[in-house]
């Protein structure tokens, strides 16, 4: 039965991402129906939604006629094999990408509470708060920031925030969502070119830009009290994004558990070094790559990551809501979040489920 429920949620919250649940959500909530009700009411807003295998783990790839669709992107070029790309539902912009930010002052922030995780960053001596409320709805927020244009990334699939400065070669790209996944990961695309870029790593993979980098930001997941505290003058993003969606509600409730595989189809599926959903601290340099389970961390506090010459110091924090537990946000599990200082400077890091990074950097090193 958990199972059943898990599923049901996780596709009509495809269902609404997609544009097409909103009378499902209305229903459910209002009415309580049975069981039944909720699946004949799911499979009806689903009908005309393509889905790839939801809930099998293993999502079928589209046709090259529709995965070229509606886009000007060079598919000459491409660094991965289109059979590794997947639809995860909603259209080309069907998750709608946050392209004029507006924010609000801390002590204005009313409709955050305590240990909701946001996005914290402190560029240039400016700081501002990234809800995860408003993230797990939107995905991509185009900013420009501390005189950097840049985009705060969110995959709730899995669980990876990243945050990337947008230029490139002098010119500043603009970030949609493509609607397709690619091991369970966003693939954005930049609305200048049309290629298609791997959230996990930065990376173009599709089009004039393959094998481009974004450099990514140090950004961090904290409390909300932890950032109110700490940063009383910052800046906070608001929920007036001209969207309406149910902020502060779960569309993925229960997906965070440890034990369960990813949604969509995702490579290396069956290394169970770690279990698939096991939070982790991901670190990468050169070329190597080192993971800190949140599991050690929990336990120790603080640990020590060689990383080449490098020596990280890896710190744990309790006291954050998982974003993706319960139906209300704010009541998650507290999974606490991590922070990787290197003389005491915040360097860049994500937090990933274990699945994401065994699928994309399996030679990762595990911290014990």
């Amino acid at each position: 039965m958990p199972r059943r429920r898990t599923l049901i949620t996780l596709l009509l919250a495809v269902a609404v991402l997609a544009g097409a649940g909103a009378a499902v959500l209305v229903a459910t909530r209002d009415g309580a129906p049975s069981e039944e009700d909720v699946l004949d009411s799911i499979g009806k807003a689903l009908a005309t939604t393509p889905l790839p295998n939801v809930g099998l783990g293993e999502g079928s790839p589209p046709p090259p006629a529709a995965l070229k669709a509606g886009w000007k992107t060079d598919f000459g070029k491409h660094s991965v094999p289109f059979t590794e790309i997947q639809s995860g539902g909603p259209p080309k912009d069907g998750i709608p990408a946050i392209d004029a930010p507006r924010f609000v002052a801390v002590g204005d922030a009313r409709f955050l509470r305590d240990r909701e995780p946001v996005i914290a960053l402190d560029l240039n001596g400016e700081v501002r708060a990234y809800p995860i409320q408003i993230l797990i709805w939107h995905e991509i927020v185009n900013d420009d920031f501390g005189g950097t244009p840049l985009a705060v990334t969110f995959c709730p699939l899995c669980n990876t925030a990243i945050v990337f400065d947008r230029r490139i070669g002098g010119r500043v790209l603009d970030f949609g969502t493509t609607g397709n996944l690619r091991n369970s990961d966003l693939v954005m695309y930049d609305r200048q070119t049309e290629s298609w870029w791997q959230q996990f790593g930065g990376e173009a993979i599709v089009g004039a830009l393959t094998g481009t980098k974004l450099k990514q930001l140090p950004a961090r997941i904290v409390s909300w009290a932890q950032f109110r505290r700490e940063n009383p003058d910052g800046k906070v993003l608001s929920r007036q994004t001209g969207y309406q969606r149910s902020y502060g509600d779960n569309p993925y409730v229960g997906y965070d558990d440890a034990s369960s595989p990813p949604f969509f189809a995702a490579a290396n599926a069956g290394d169970d070094r770690l279990p698939p959903k096991e939070r982790v601290v991901y670190l990468e340099d050169k070329g190597q790559a080192v993971v800190v389970p949140f599991s050690l961390l929990r336990k120790r506090r603080q640990v020590t990551v060689e990383l080449g010459a490098r020596r990280l110091d890896v710190r744990w924090t309790p006291g954050v809501a998982s974003a993706l537990g319960d139906s209300t946000i704010a009541n998650g599990a507290d999974v606490g979040s991590a922070q990787v200082l290197e003389n005491g400077k915040a360097v860049p890091f994500d937090e990933p489920f274990w699945f994401s990074v065994a699928a994309f950097r399996p030679d990762a090193r595990i911290v014990r």
